[in-house]
């Protein structure tokens, strides 16, 4: 699996234990003003500490919703820290710091950037230390700079991983880049060695169905059934690749038109056995396609193409 596939569930939980974290702390600060008597300032808290559990209880149920959980988590933060800060003193520089991070921990950087620049004069204009407003603000726009920095760095680590990993980023198959440099060698090794190269194009409508009726869980348990379904009809050393969100190919070197045939027919089976609730039995379409005497890799390709595309067209 790649590196991507492996270090989401460890993001989903800290993701759930963040939102955790955050009701828990609204809780326990609205008991406090309880307990000190201030009663005048329990409802805001109180009422936050529910909106946080909408989220919470919304990410639980469907991980597709992040992104109206993080807003909700953040205007939650926004409007606490809008009530708190002009009463906080000296204090308030301190926790003028936690909008702006805590934006940058749930946004997107470029949105998370925007968003910080738009309310900075809100969180300025909130601090009664006046006569320190330039002072204020160049800690602001250097403590959004400084947190930003991570986030950066990190994205730049996941674009290098995803130039160099060589699988698609759903599922265990190979990319359409790497799938089509193997495809290309194992076309050279073919000719050189004047052995027999043959493919199998795998198209399977169902998958665009179920990512937009059942969302990206049922998808990945899709993807991850097939793929396991393919690679337990072929030979361990056999290239699967996905070249379009609906389309696998498999390299088979050193098999003829008879084999690929065979191959063809197992796949059809197995795959048809392979039953989900959602959406029946799993669906496909394969054909087959061999190498041709003297023909070369941009040819064989544009024939796989073409077949592709002939296996999108409705049946008669």
């Amino acid at each position: 699996m790649s590196t991507r596939s492996v270090m989401n569930p460890w993001s989903s939980r800290l993701t759930l234990l963040a939102y955790i974290s955050g009701a828990s702390l609204l809780t326990g600060y609205a008991i406090w003003n309880y307990l000190m008597g201030a009663y005048g300032r329990i409802l805001l808290p109180a009422l936050l500490a529910l909106l946080l559990g909408g989220a919470l209880f919304l990410r639980s149920i469907n991980r597709d919703d992040h992104r109206l959980c993080a807003y909700l988590t953040l205007i939650s933060c926004y409007l606490l820290i809008a009530i708190e800060l002009p009463t906080l003193g000296n204090s308030s520089r301190l926790w003028l710091g936690l909008p702006p991070i805590l934006t940058l921990l749930l946004l997107p950087l470029g949105s998370a950037l925007l968003l910080n620049l738009i309310m900075a004069p809100v969180w300025l204009t909130l601090i009664e230390q006046k006569s320190l407003l330039l002072d204020n603000t160049l800690y602001y726009l250097a403590l959004v700079s400084v947190a930003a920095l991570p986030h950066w760095l990190r994205r730049q680590r996941e674009t290098l991983l995803s130039a160099t990993d060589t699988l698609d980023q759903q599922c265990d198959a190979l990319s359409q880049s790497a799938l089509i440099e193997r495809l290309y060698a194992e076309v050279e090794r073919a000719r050189t060695m004047q052995r027999p190269l043959a493919a199998l194009i795998i198209h399977l409508p169902q998958l665009e169905m179920a990512d937009e009726q059942f969302g990206s869980t049922l998808l990945h348990s899709l993807l991850e059934r097939i793929c396991h379904t393919i690679r337990s009809c072929c030979r361990y050393h056999d290239p699967l690749g996905r070249h379009q969100a609906q389309r696998f190919w498999l390299l088979l070197p050193d098999t003829g038109e008879a084999g690929a045939l065979i191959v063809r027919e197992r796949l059809l089976s197995a795959l048809g056995r392979e039953v989900f609730a959602e959406t029946g039995a799993i669906q496909s379409r394969i054909r087959a396609c061999h190498l041709l005497p003297d023909e070369d890799a941009v040819h064989f390709e544009q024939r796989l193409l073409a077949n592709g595309l002939k296996l999108m067209e409705p049946m008669s």
